[in-house]
């Protein structure tokens, strides 16, 4: 059941109005294609590209994502927020506490940026790119990899955690829904996301090491979450960008 082709009928009739899904068996990269068609004016706030394979799939920071044809969730989506700019990076982590609450059965956290995990090992990444006037979101969840089919030691997948009634078709509906849901009340205004993101974080309070992609290592505790998504250290830094390795 894991390893179930997708069904783009079933996840159409489980979807709210706003989502239009393309399934599609083999792509490079479904965020390419997106950021593509986002390029050529083709695409329209709503548009989810999902597929069963990706050949070249990305992960944040030029990295690549890999996981064998059907056994991990592969889509990227596209939306357009209407408040300011200073605030979209939120985004990202809106999108990763939606996938958090989605396998809340798993008792799944966030790590800042862009993880979730389930008993500290990664079981889903995402990336997210500003393009024109709006942000394609790709998300990656592993869902049947067995132990052998994890790309490194410190992932996970649904199937090790022991998920056997779970199939794509119910999860990308179930994750789109909420995601908008969630969306839409900081998109009017809400800050509410801001509180559960704290209550789902596994970063806030653990001693952490960011890696800065210009190559600098910084030390220190993770205190909490500015207004525009950046992490705050204990010592008032705040960081944009870069990489977190949790220390305890």
């Amino acid at each position: 059941m894991l390893r179930a082709p997708l069904d783009s009928s079933a996840i159409t009739a489980a979807l709210s109005r706003y989502w239009r899904v393309s399934v599609v068996d083999l792509t490079a990269s479904t965020q390419s294609d997106l950021v593509a068609l986002v390029h050529q004016e083709s695409a329209h706030a709503g548009d989810v590209i999902v597929a069963e394979y990706q050949s070249a799939g990305r992960g944040r920071l030029t990295r690549s994502f890999d996981a064998p044809k059907s056994t991990a969730l592969l889509f990227s989506f596209y939306i357009k927020p209407q408040r300011t700019n200073d605030d979209w990076g939120w985004i990202p982590l809106i999108a990763g506490v939606s996938v958090a609450q989605t396998l809340s059965h798993f008792d799944a956290q966030v790590k800042w940026p862009n993880d979730i995990l389930i008993r500290d090992k990664k079981v889903s990444g995402l990336i997210a790119e500003v393009v024109g006037d709006g942000i394609v979101v790709g998300i990656g969840i592993n869902i049947a990899m067995t132990p052998s089919e994890l790309p490194v030691s410190t992932a996970t997948s649904l199937f090790i955690e022991g998920a056997t009634n779970i199939t794509r078709n119910d999860l990308l509906p179930n994750l789109l829904n909420l995601f908008e849901r969630n969306f839409r009340d900081w998109d009017r205004g809400s800050d509410e996301i801001m509180d559960t993101y704290r209550q789902m974080s596994a970063t806030i309070g653990r001693e952490v090491q960011v890696h800065y992609p210009d190559g600098r290592v910084e030390r220190d505790t993770a205190a909490s979450i500015s207004g525009n998504g950046e992490l705050i250290l204990a010592n008032g830094a705040h960081v944009q960008a870069g990489d977190v390795l949790h220390l305890r």
